[in-house]
């Protein structure tokens, strides 16, 4: 079974608008959003670190 970890960012409550993670096999990350459960996007684990790098130096 997956663990899905809501994203900090999302705020508080069981709402419907929120980004989730997860691990999942062979290093991949899966990512979806919680109106869309069903709609999952697997990523290597550079990539989200890659946006996050750039997110921060545009601040």
């Amino acid at each position: 079974m997956i663990q899905w970890q809501k994203s900090s960012f999302s705020g508080g409550g069981d709402g419907d608008d929120c980004v989730e993670l997860a691990s999942a096999e062979g290093e991949l990350l899966l990512l979806r959003e919680s109106d869309d459960p069903a709609r999952i996007l697997p990523l290597a684990p550079t990539a989200p670190a890659a946006v996050l790098r750039s997110l921060a130096h545009h601040k």
